[in-house]
């Protein structure tokens, strides 16, 4: 049998009092503290990663982020105050270091801050030293510690955002900038800041620092010296010496890219923008929590106080979370949009509980779980989709709730009564209350006629159908668990009471004085109880008597609860951690413990169907974890599950929403007749503007030809007086070129002389060339022996440099034996320790398997028994299966006439369309008309084809009009259809229930074969008592006319059993060798790949060490050059591009020297000489 685990699922809640506890991973992903884990939280996918804290924790203090979004610090408090540095990159999120005070004692680190390159962790402990610690966090190396202040608490400690070796920490009447050199913190800056507590602090650039105090004031400090501050509410700055009165406080900061955002008191953040004028701030935006619609007090909501705000790293939304537990986020581009509105925040996840949760319940039919909190609310939440479904507020705190099976119904226990309240589509209504006041435990029974709830020291048991009190029993009570006919209750007098719910009569007791009972739970044989209590210890209880006690340490234990299929039983403890351990119950303390809760678990839950464990804390935080095997896989189900999903609705609401639906009806109806209406007056009058447009072109048409007649007389007019011009301009071009050609005479002999000229100055310029190609060769001669002399000494330079690199080298690998030579060291010591747990399980084990000897072979029985009733289960299951598919077919048949209504509608969709393009088509030709009358020469041309074009778009009218008819007709016989397919489905249904009723009823004749086996197997050592039980089975439970049904079993069916048996067989054995293959190529690819990347990952190191000695260098020659260019300024363009020339050939010499040096260097892999004194 493999063991049972359970497996973190999903998280509801915030533990509030922890510093920074909101943070962004990246655009999607947030990280906050839930119980005792850091919960990664994706906002899209609505799905959650876990990070456990350390056990045996107190509590977590701060978190911190660094800059590269890679590394998580977590500060708890253990034996003494830690820091756990987590690796965000891994898919585990794997711890990497663990930093502490070292040497000086240490109760808690407040805050902490990573360094901008991510390499420095710094941490404020708390009094009454308060002293800031300085760490390499990776060697955990503290690098400096200096007291911060004397009595007045730390609120944030912070790094420059560009220099790793300035700090900055704020606090009660502190305001101090520190800088690291020498191995100490020195405080480089002072500010007369003793009246003022500082809450906060964010950094706007290398130099200035803007914090905000418990008085509503923003500070800005720059470079030693306090520039300005205003209050938060206002937006112009004001003067360093005026006084302020009572303000909201600034009790959270951040800043990025156009300023700032900052709490300005309960439920309000104002976003502040830099005007163009420097160091100037102005309140752009107000942006607030919203109320809560079910709450008695809507505006409680709006009076949270802001206790972390964090932006992500685009910069698009803003995060804030409060100190009753709450997330919320807004969109930074909207907020900037709506400029001058006041904009409201969103829920990052659903609204969850602030208080102390004191009661929780599941149901049967419904994947549904209540919850009861002190904060006044009771909530329904899914625990298949992790969603909040509804939540109401009261006037007054509910002690205790429990779900009716059905998840229709709801029972709330309250100071003067208890109230029996419906589940209803949008809201939580009482509609029965009895007098029992404070009831702290009530729960329903698994049918759901009956409900206990404790009034004192009196279990009153009510029917839930005439709301009668059945058997009023005196006990006191802290937790009670019945099935139907039997109620099992444990008190805090130490004794734990089984009663007969059809009688009142208690069956059993086991009372032990000096315990105090805090939970109690019963296995599905009803035999046994198991119990918890204040003496740190489970009991297992059966016939009044405890047959065993398993020890828990020194952990009280709080609840218990076991699975359907008694495998496990889950403990919850005074500590928040949830133990799991094996049934039946181990010899020795054997159990798996996980790291849930920050606070004692109040109530824990294990789903009907066995597949999700649910616990709740005095920390406000619901837990949901899977139950699964070691394999991964869920546990075994009997029967498949399948949910309800039936809503209640008061008949006022469903009259009410009918009404709205009629109405909307009318209304489009209305609509649709105003439309036809509207359409028919629009014809009529396109009709008479045709007319009216017809009219105006015959009148057009007449003015048109007497337009032509004028148009040939001024046409011949106008061939006349071309004729003439012609004449003139070819007069005129005859005396333009005989006088151009004299003038290109002159130009000519003017350019003659001038190229004489020209001839002369070349010979001037050579011989100056010459002289100056003379001085140049002298230049280069200086050159290269000044450049040859800087070479030697760099060569020298580079000798020196080889040797300090071999001596860091011989360094690092002494250092690298010494951590092996440790890491050895713990290896041995964690061998030693499994190797003895290793011989505990074996001595565990053979003992078990002597006891699983006997059980196996009444389970072989038993098993032959189930299998023969198992295959008349199956041949029902199949025709169940059979009536299914007839179902489905005819939903596809449903579904096809569907989509086949949804095309005619699509078709009707695209006529109406193309009417309204028709439409659109008339207004144009309306525009074109208005146009011929400036355009006359082309409108013979035009007419004719646009009366065609009128004539065809009124024939398609025509004829989409007779469509149109065609398609309602076509709707009509398609609904009627429909209705007749209703019918059948209705008369399927009902069949189909018949079915199931049969089912059910074979199952309770299972159920009671069983019990009545159970019976039977008690007198197996008596074998005529065990035939006469066997007799009486058989006139029972078997009918002459079961034998005649057995006997005439078609042998055929099981051949063709046995034959798909062995072809699905063969086919799963092809498919595993299949597999087989391709995972053993695949890990050939990656270990090839693997081998690759680490070659390629070396070599590219290699080049990067190179190039930046190259450039250093490279850098060093520019700046020489420089020199000598400024110096020899009087050379021309040409020497100077030969020296360049010059310059670069000598570079890549150097370069080839410094390949031949690397060349000669020993490789990575070889190992150097040992260090010699």
């Amino acid at each position: 049998m493999a063991t049972v685990v359970a497996q973190s699922h999903f998280i509801f809640g915030l533990r509030t009092g922890v510093k920074n506890n909101l943070l962004y991973f990246d655009e999607q992903t947030v990280i906050f503290p839930c119980g005792n884990n850091c919960v990664r939280y994706n906002i899209n996918q609505k799905c959650q990663k876990f990070i456990p804290g350390t056990e045996r924790s107190q509590g977590m203090q701060a978190l911190a982020i660094s800059t590269n979004r890679r590394y998580l610090a977590v500060s708890e408090c253990v034996e003494k105050a830690t820091i756990t540095v987590f690796d965000l990159q891994h898919e585990q999120s794997r711890k990497r270091k663990v930093l502490t005070g070292g040497e000086i004692a240490v109760d808690k680190f407040v805050c902490m801050a990573f360094s901008p390159d991510s390499k420095y962790l710094i941490g404020q402990a708390g009094g009454p030293d308060w002293t800031l610690f300085l760490w390499m966090w990776e060697k955990k190396k503290v690098m400096a510690t200096v007291k911060t202040s004397t009595d007045g608490p730390i609120n944030q400690i912070s790094f420059n955002p560009e220099d790793n070796t300035q700090i900055c920490v704020s606090g009660n009447g502190v305001f101090k900038i520190f800088r690291y050199a020498g191995e100490i913190l020195k405080q480089s800056s002072t500010f007369k800041t003793d009246t003022h507590h500082f809450l906060c602090h964010t950094w706007m650039s290398t130099e200035q620092v803007i914090a905000g105090t418990d008085a509503g004031q923003l500070m800005m400090f720059e470079s030693g010296r306090q520039r300005w501050e205003m209050n938060v509410t206002q937006s112009e700055k004001q003067d360093c010496n005026e006084t302020f009165s009572t303000l909201p406080r600034v009790t959270a900061i951040v800043g990025y890219s156009n300023g700032f955002a900052c709490s300005a008191g309960p439920g309000t953040v104002c976003l502040f923008e830099k005007r163009e004028e420097e160091d100037q701030y102005k309140k752009t935006k107000e942006i607030k929590i919203p109320p809560e619609l079910f709450s008695n007090d809507p505006s409680s909501a709006e009076q949270q106080e802001i206790s972390t705000l964090c932006i992500s790293p685009s910069e698009e939304t803003l995060a804030a979370s409060t100190d009753r537990g709450q997330l919320y986020g807004i969109s930074l581009s909207l907020a900037e949009l709506n400029k001058g509105v006041c904009a409201q925040f969103e829920h990052l996840s659903h609204s969850s509980h602030s208080s102390v949760i004191t009661g929780l319940s599941t149901c049967i039919r419904k994947p549904l779980m209540a919850t009861c909190s002190q904060d006044r609310s009771v909530r329904i939440w899914n625990f298949e989709t992790n969603v909040l479904e509804m939540y109401k507020e009261f006037q007054e705190e509910a002690y205790s709730i429990a779900l009716h099976p059905t998840g229709l119904y709801i029972l709330v226990g309250f100071s003067d009564k208890l109230r029996l309240m419906t589940l209803l589509i949008d809201d939580i209504r009482t509609f029965k209350e009895f007098t029992v006041r404070s009831c702290r435990e009530c729960a329903f029974s698994h049918g759901g006629h009956l409900f206990a709830a404790v009034n004192g020291n009196v279990i009153n048991i009510y029917s839930t159908t005439t709301f009668e009190d059945v058997h009023p029993e005196s006990k006191t009570l802290s937790s009670l668990f019945q099935y139907d006919s039997r109620l099992v209750s444990c008190g805090m007098d130490g004794a734990v009471y089984e009663w007969n719910t059809l009688t009142g009569a208690r069956e059993s007791e086991s009372v032990l004085k000096t315990c105090s009972y805090t939970g109690v739970t019963i296995c599905p044989d009803a035999k046994t109880f198991f119990a918890v209590g204040t003496d740190c210890s489970l009991k297992e209880i059966q016939d009044c008597q405890i047959l065993k006690e398993v020890r828990t340490g020194d952990v009280v234990c709080t609840t218990v609860a076991m699975s359907r299929s008694g495998r496990v039983l889950f403990i919850g403890t005074s500590i928040g951690t949830v133990r799991a351990i094996k049934y039946p119950l181990p010899i020795q303390n054997d159990w798996i413990e996980y790291q849930a809760h920050a606070g004692p678990v109040t109530k824990m839950v294990i789903t009907f169907d066995d597949q999700f464990l649910i616990t709740v804390s005095e920390d406000s935080c619901l837990f949901i974890w899977k139950i699964i095997d070691k394999e991964g896989q869920g546990l075994k189900r009997e029967k498949e599950l399948i949910y309800a999903e039936e809503i209640l609705i008061t008949k006022s609401d469903l009259e009410e929403k009918n009404k709205i639906m009629l109405d909307l009806n009318a209304r489009v109806t209305e609509l649709q007749e105003e439309n036809k209406y509207q359409l028919s007056l629009r014809d009529i009058e396109y009709k008479e503007k045709i007319n009216e447009l017809t009219e105006k072109c015959i009148q057009q048409i007449n003015s048109l030809n007497v337009l032509k007649a004028e148009k040939e007389k001024q046409q011949a007019a106008h061939v006349k007086a071309l004729s003439e011009v012609l004449e003139k301009y070819d007069k005129e071009q005859q005396d333009m070129e005989s006088s151009n050609n004299q003038k290109l005479m002159l130009e000519y002999e003017k350019y003659q002389e001038l190229q004489l000229k020209l001839h002369k100055v070349q010979q001037e310029y050579e011989q100056q060339l010459h002289s100056v190609e003379e001085s140049k060769t002298r230049a280069l001669e200086e050159m290269m022996q000044s450049y040859e002399a800087k070479l030697e000494e760099k060569m020298m330079l580079v000798t020196q440099y080889q040797d300090e690199v071999q001596q860091k080298v011989r360094e690092f690998d002494e250092y690298i034996k010494q951590e092996e030579e440790d890491a050895d060291m713990e290896i041995h010591e964690i061998r030693m320790k499994y190797e003895q747990n290793l011989k505990e399980e074996k001595k565990a084990n053979t003992r078990l398997k002597v006891e699983l000897d006997t059980t196996t072979k009444q389970f072989h029985v038993l098993q032959r028994e189930i299998e023969n009733r198992n295959l008349e289960i199956e041949k029902l299951k199949q025709e169940v299966q059979k009536l299914q598919s007839v179902i489905k077919a005819l939903e596809n048949d449903i579904t096809g006439l569907k989509t086949a209504i949804q095309k005619r509608d699509g078709i009707i969709q695209d006529k109406e369309k193309s009417i309204y393009e028709l439409k659109k088509k008339n207004d144009t030709l309306n525009k074109t008309i208005e146009v011929m009358e400036f355009r006359a020469e082309y409108m013979e041309e035009q007419i004719e084809p646009k009366e065609n074009e009128i004539q065809e778009l009124k024939e398609q009218m025509l004829e989409m009009e007779g469509e149109l008819k065609e398609f309602h007709k076509t709707n009509t016989q398609l609904e009627l259809k429909i209705a007749e397919l209703n019918l059948k489905l209705k008369t399927k249904d009902k069949e189909m229930h018949k079915e199931m009723r049969k089912l059910q009823d074979i199952g309770v004749l299972v159920q009671r074969f069983k019990a009545d086996l159970h019976t039977c197997v008690e007198f197996i050592q008596d074998p005529k008592r065990l035939k006469e039980h066997i007799r009486e089975l058989y006139k029972c439970y078997v009918e002459s006319s079961d034998v005649v049904e057995k006997v005439a079993v078609d042998t055929d069916t099981q051949k063709e059993n046995h034959r798909q048996r062995e072809h699905y067989e063969k086919i799963i054995t092809t498919l595993k060798n299949q597999l087989t293959r391709d995972t053993n190529v695949l890990q050939a690819n990656n270990t090839k790949l693997m081998k690759d990347n680490v070659i390629l990952m070396k070599e590219i190191n290699d080049l990067r060490q190179e190039l930046r000695t190259v450039r250093m260098q490279l850098h060093n020659y520019d700046s020489q050059s420089s020199f000598n260019k400024r110096r020899n300024g009087l050379m021309t363009k040409q020497s100077l591009e030969e020296a360049e020339k010059i310059i670069q050939f000598q570079r890549l010499e150097i370069q080839r020297l410094k390949q031949e040096i690397n060349g000669q260097m020993p490789s990575s892999r070889t190992k150097l000489p040992p260090l010699t004194n």
